[in-house]
């Protein structure tokens, strides 16, 4: 008998003691068989996987070091929401505006693929922007 673990040991030949069924022919019979594969369990019913509290976004170092950082606007994205994302609070969506006066005539209205500057930005009163 073939051991499931040991790949060496499996076989693709059809095997009686399997109980595998053979057509006319002699080869096996995969009438009965169904496609499809579930990689995920299904908790969210449906069978479809939950992508609720997934985030768009991306925040870039344009050349590796000191140089000014980016970010690509998503579906859904505000000045606001990127700064809390960025800065961890939402005031600093004005600096953000102000950095991009060039590129966005409302606040209000940014769209998907835009890319914004992110201008380096004290947030914790040291003295130091950036950290």
């Amino acid at each position: 008998m073939a051991d499931p673990k040991d790949p060496d040991s499996l076989s693709l030949a059809g095997s009686s003691s399997a109980g595998g069924k053979r057509d006319a022919s002699g080869k096996p019979d995969f009438s009965n068989v169904q496609g499809g594969s579930d990689t995920v369990p299904d908790t969210a019913g449906g069978g479809k996987p939950d992508f609720s509290n997934v985030q768009g976004g991306s925040d870039t170092v344009a050349d590796g070091g000191g140089g000014q950082r980016t970010y690509t606007v998503e579906r859904g994205d505000s000045l606001s929401a990127i700064s809390k994302r960025v800065y961890g609070k939402s005031k600093y969506w004005k600096e953000i505006f102000e950095a991009n006066r060039d590129t966005i005539e409302n606040p209000d209205l940014i769209y998907p693929g835009q890319t914004l500057q992110l201008p380096d930005i004290d947030t914790d009163g040291d003295g130091d922007a950036g950290d």
